[in-house]
């Protein structure tokens, strides 16, 4: 059993965390500290990188210290320091990954650092103990994807999203409609009280071949319909009724391609996972309870809280690491672009 601290800066949330356990998990998170910075970015809508990189600069002394204080631990008693390198926002994940690095010299403790998406990718095994190989859908504000998970550092992309990530839609589709920030839960709770039959929106890629996503199109449409629709309380309640029911069937669509797709029949897959800020909604995860059991698979979802950035998954995604041998020297980059698919890293203009 191992015990790491991990730290988290990629987004806007400074987090730091220290769980203890050891590969396939469950694992044991000691403490799990988040600080968020809704407000500070809620009066434009989005997140703002300058304002994201000063608040983790701010914040990460205290965040690390109440981290090892709430478990009880020093330095000198960790196996490790696991921390987000990328991708993400490059001021904040510079932040986080330098605050790793000092750590890691200062304790003589090796340094593992991380792909986000990894992170996000082995949550289901710190919370589950899920059994490799599974199927991942993972979708967040940056990020959608789905691929096969086959051990560590090894992925195998099947989809991504060929424009905007399904999360930055939800936030989208919210400032349109005057919901706030961040929006997929104001997309969420507004969608609670509309109709989701009102309003015909696409389905982006439905049907189509392959795996790959696509939301600038549905975000349009929701435009369109702001422009011309009188924006009375029931109007924006149907209209992220309808936004939220064609981003999940979008979603739901391509996952069951992947399903009975020959590379996850071969893999012999019998877990489907979802990670990542938007397996947090609770619509989509009523639709990948139903696809899961159509296909005889077992639906693993993190807990919301382990769903949106944290500093847990971190922590847990360098445990494996460390249990593999393998770390990371303190010349190790900072990354705004880092494909977790290792055959993707030497295209041009591939997505993180």
């Amino acid at each position: 059993m191992l015990t790491v601290l991990g730290i988290e800066t990629s987004c806007d949330e400074t987090a730091a965390s220290v769980v203890a356990g050891a590969s396939p998990g469950p694992g044991r998170i000691l403490s799990n500290v988040v600080a968020s910075q809704f407000d500070a970015h809620r009066p434009y809508g989005g997140v703002v990188p300058e304002i994201a990189a000063r608040a983790h600069a701010e914040l990460i002394d205290s965040v690390v210290e109440r981290a090892l204080s709430d478990a009880g631990l020093g330095l000198s008693q960790l196996d490790g320091i696991a921390v987000t390198a990328g991708p993400g926002l490059v001021g904040g994940v510079a932040v986080g990954l330098t605050m790793g690095k000092a750590l890691a010299l200062a304790s003589g403790k090796p340094l593992v650092a991380l792909n986000h998406l990894e992170a996000h990718a082995l949550t289901a095994r710190l919370v589950d103990g899920v059994g490799y190989p599974y199927l991942l859908l993972l979708v967040s504000g940056g990020h959608c994807q789905l691929l096969i998970c086959r051990g560590v550092g090894q992925f195998q992309r099947l989809g991504t999203t060929i424009d905007d990530a399904v999360g930055e839609a939800f936030d989208k589709a919210a400032k349109l409609l005057g919901l706030g920030f961040p929006g997929g839960p104001a997309v969420e709770k507004a969608a609670c009280g509309g109709d989701p039959a009102r309003y015909r929106l696409p389905r982006p890629m439905a049907g189509t071949e392959g795996y790959d996503f696509s939301f600038s199109g549905l975000k349009s449409a929701v435009r369109r319909h702001v422009e011309v629709t009188e924006l009375t309380d029931e109007a924006i309640a149907d209209l992220a009724a309808s936004f939220q029911a064609a981003a999940v069937a979008a979603l739901i669509d391509r996952t069951k391609a992947a399903l009975c797709g020959p590379e996850v029949r071969a893999a012999g897959i019998k877990s489907l996972v979802v990670a990542g800020g938007v397996a947090a909604n609770a619509a989509l995860g009523g639709a990948l309870r139903g696809l899961a059991e159509a296909h005889g698979v077992r639906l693993v979802v993190p807990p919301r809280g382990l769903c949106t950035d944290n500093a847990a998954m971190v922590a847990w995604a360098g445990i494996e690491r460390l249990e593999a041998g393998l770390s990371d020297g303190l010349a190790a980059p900072a990354r705004a672009r880092w494909p977790l698919d290792a055959r993707m890293a030497g295209i041009a203009g591939a997505k993180a």
